[in-house]
């Protein structure tokens, strides 16, 4: 990840060692990795929240596309995108269809 070899290793820890102490430093080397960690999470939470963001674009930009088109003529990845746009909302708006099922359910016994 940093390109650090053998060497510089050694280097850092000798330098860790003298100035922190033998005392601090294990203190001082959990704190840092447990930001290392920190750091990591985050760029990953980023990058798939990018990731996420691009796919909805790019699938909006091909519902566009075929909304131009008149749903007629499309290409195997525009019909591949409207079908999983398509089911994507039946998956979404699915939780609130069942509970007002259940709503108008107990109405309808009680």
């Amino acid at each position: 990840m940093f390109d650090i070899g053998f060497w510089e290793l050694m280097v850092i820890a000798v330098m860790g060692l003298v100035i922190l102490g033998p005392d601090r430093l294990p203190t001082a080397i959990r704190t840092v990795r447990n930001w290392m960690r920190n750091i990591q999470r985050f760029s990953q939470t980023v990058q798939t929240e990018i990731k996420e963001e691009l796919r909805i674009h790019e699938l909006h930009n091909n519902l566009k596309e075929a909304e131009k088109q008149g749903f007629e003529n499309l290409t195997a990845d525009v019909k591949d995108s409207v079908d999983s746009l398509k089911k994507a909302a039946e998956e979404a708006t699915r939780p609130y269809e069942d509970s007002l099922k259940d709503e108008s359910k107990n109405k309808n016994d009680g």
